[in-house]
């Protein structure tokens, strides 16, 4: 024949699909590959006398699947080179197998010829199956490598190799950093076989629970609406993407994770000054901007090559299914106190091995006493702490003598650490009795602000150069009577 490898495809699954004139052309080869035997023709095949042999042992043998891909090309290559070789694959030969680009490039580089038989693909099936035009915009990618899979939101998307939950899984956290939760999704076994195709539109939330999932499984991702596509996180991560590219603007390309930090702790306070002002409008715009900074930090890593987007959602994903086995899995909790134990313990196991305390991740920047409480919090759940507030306020009282102690000594560094263990006790007794310290504080200052407004315009309206303190006192229990009616 020419050719020392013959690589050629045999359809979606239905034997009317299988290429005319296979079973001849194969007859004329001294050895017949193929990728897996998990394929409906495969016994058709068997009974038209073509003996072969399946690479299905490697996927069991490796442990990723470039490995796999990798030894076919080998055993491939190694044998066509005392004989002549037929690899044979579902679909189409060049439609998602990426063995047979393997075994192109190889062969090239041995001085191999190779012959390609197409055959009708999964995707025509598919298409055919769904009514879909592929002309009107459709990306394919791979579900076994998530990490590439980049939507085009405003066209349809098709992810081959659905194998299993896992996978189906992993594709849908993917997919939902792109698309609404509920986003419409249709997912097609055995396209274009008679008695094994199967069809079903679920929500892409729900992509991962249906139990029918097999090697034959593709999933069609619809393009979102219009609201849809202006709401989606793709939207943003695109726009910012446009910002720091080559023409974008002048400010956000010079930015760097440093120079950017601030405004993600100023986002922060805005978004919670929404929360105490109870205005859902500010908040809905400021938690924008907060994610806004979240995007642009992503941004900056994807250029440098660390992370991107997805991998952020992805990671967070992952992190709440491990660390809710009460909902995601078969651990039970009494109430919300025990949740918050077995965060930390599973948080502790995330570590092990690391070297890093269970108090490494708070960060050092946070407010002194919302830092303190975190700290305590953490220790809390581990098991170091009072059984309750009556031994924080006898710890309490005894930073309180130690402090009066100390303020008879001319020993400034002395006062500061007492003064801070007294702070830190504080905030003990505040958390014990259920009080966020940091809050408490900040009502605290505000009630000050405004009673002190009050002693500012009695001093305005004095006229006076100097007014005694204990007439500003008068003036401070006024504000204070005032308030308080």
């Amino acid at each position: 024949m020419g050719s020392r490898v013959l690589i050629a495809g045999l359809g979606p699954g239905a034997v009317e699909a299988v290429p005319a004139g296979l079973v001849r052309e194969l007859g004329r080869v001294d050895r017949v590959y193929v990728r897996t035997a998990r394929h409906p023709v495969i016994p058709w095949l068997s009974s038209q006398g073509i003996r072969f042999e399946s690479f299905d042992r490697y996927y069991e043998e490796q442990e990723t699947f470039e490995e796999v891909y990798r030894r076919i090309t080998d055993t491939v290559i190694r044998e066509a080179g005392h004989a002549v070789v037929a690899y044979l694959v579902p679909g189409h030969p060049l439609v998602a197998e990426e063995a047979s680009r393997m075994i192109l490039a190889r062969a090239r580089e041995v001085g191999l010829a190779v012959r390609v038989l197409p055959a009708m693909s999964f995707l025509d099936a598919l298409f055919a199956a769904l009514n879909l035009d592929p002309t009107e915009g459709v990306l394919v990618a791979d579900a076994l490598e998530p990490d590439r899979i980049v939507p085009v939101t405003a066209a349809g998307v098709v992810l081959t190799q659905v194998h299993n939950r896992m996978v189906a899984g992993e594709l849908k956290i993917r997919l939902m950093a792109y698309y609404p939760d509920a986003h419409p999704v249709w997912v097609v076994r055995a396209a274009g076989v008679p008695d094994l195709e199967k069809i079903e539109e679920v929500p892409l939330y729900a992509l991962d629970r249906l139990d029918w999932l097999d090697h034959l499984t593709s999933v069609y991702v619809p393009p979102a609406s219009g609201d849809a596509q202006n709401a989606s996180l793709a939207r943003l991560v695109g726009i910012m993407a446009v910002l720091r590219g080559a023409n974008g603007c002048p400010w956000d390309r010079a930015q760097t994770h440093q120079s950017i930090g601030r405004y993600l702790i100023e986002e922060t306070y805005e978004v919670l000054d929404a929360i105490e002002q109870q205005d859902m409008h500010s908040l809905c715009e400021e938690l924008g901007d907060l994610l806004l900074q979240i995007v642009f930090h992503a941004q900056i890593a994807k250029e440098h090559g660390h992370f991107d987007i997805g991998d952020v959602v992805r990671t967070v994903c992952d992190k709440m299914v491990f660390r809710h086995p009460h909902v995601f899995g078969h651990t039970e909790v009494r109430d919300a106190d025990e949740v918050l134990t077995n965060w930390e313990r599973l948080k502790l196991k995330e570590k092990e091995g690391s070297g890093k305390s269970c108090l490494a991740g708070i960060p050092r920047s946070l407010p002194s006493l919302l830092r303190a409480d975190r700290v305590q919090g953490k220790a809390a759940r581990i098991g170091f702490d009072w059984p309750d507030f009556r031994g924080a306020w006898a710890k309490l009282e005894e930073e309180l003598a130690e402090l009066r102690e100390v303020l008879d000594q001319d020993n400034p560094e002395r006062v500061r650490e007492e003064l801070g263990d007294l702070l830190f006790a504080a905030v003990n007794v505040a958390r014990l009795l259920g009080v966020d310290a940091e809050e408490a504080l900040r009502l605290t200052v505000d009630k000050f602000t405004r009673r002190f407004a009050l002693v500012e315009e009695k001093y305005r309206l004095s006229r006076s150069d100097k007014v005694s303190l204990a007439e500003m006192d008068e003036w401070w229990e006024a504000a204070k009577k005032l308030e308080n009616s």
